[in-house]
């Protein structure tokens, strides 16, 4: 089993590690000229606010909502990055960074009966220890575990999704297409 730790909203999760006034509210993080949006809180999602958009085209949503806007601040990013990814090789020996804010995990000596207890200890402790709030997919494969993560993200009331084999996966995969497990592909069609 392979689990797949995503960062939340990293960019704005770590502006609001250090200013911590800004949780709960909508901010976004703006691209190195600042003219377009590379990151969002949920809160900013919720009022429509799309990922890439320019911001000169949501100047006034973002006035009219109070948005907090921030420049990016690329060195902050990767020193955050650095510490979680510090913190999860605490607890595997083998571990694999996808991105600045993405690794996978090899849960080779996990119990997979206590799986779920000790991704939820895992989710908690990172946040504990960083400030930065994951989400954690879990599944037998590293693709399959993309796409708990992003179960996990949407649906999960913890955080934390495990995809196994089962009639249940069928049936997931039966409904989705490629394009929508982020960072797999854009092509059409089914998985």
């Amino acid at each position: 089993m392979y689990a797949l730790v995503d960062c939340n909203n990293f960019y704005v999760s770590c502006e609001r590690v250090f200013n911590p006034s800004l949780k709960g509210k909508p901010v976004v993080v703006l691209s190195n000229n600042d003219g377009c949006i590379i990151a969002r809180s949920n809160e900013a999602k919720a009022l429509g606010i799309p990922m890439g958009a320019p911001l000169h085209l949501y100047k006034e949503l973002i006035k009219r909502n109070n948005v907090f806007t921030h420049s990016s601040n690329y060195t902050l990013y990767g020193d955050m990055s650095a510490r979680v990814m510090d913190s999860l090789s605490y607890f595997v020996p083998n571990m694999e960074i996808y991105s600045i804010d993405e690794a996978f995990l090899s849960l080779k000596n996990f119990n997979i009966k206590k799986l779920a207890d000790e991704m939820s200890e895992i989710k908690k402790l990172i946040y504990q220890w960083t400030g930065i709030p994951v989400s954690i997919g879990v599944g037998p494969t590293k693709t399959l575990a993309k796409l708990s993560n992003k179960i996990a993200k949407k649906y999960s009331s913890n955080g934390v999704h495990i995809l196994t084999i089962s009639d249940q996966l069928t049936q997931i995969l039966d409904d989705m297409r490629l394009e929508d497990v982020w960072g797999i592909s854009k092509v059409g069609g089914r998985v």
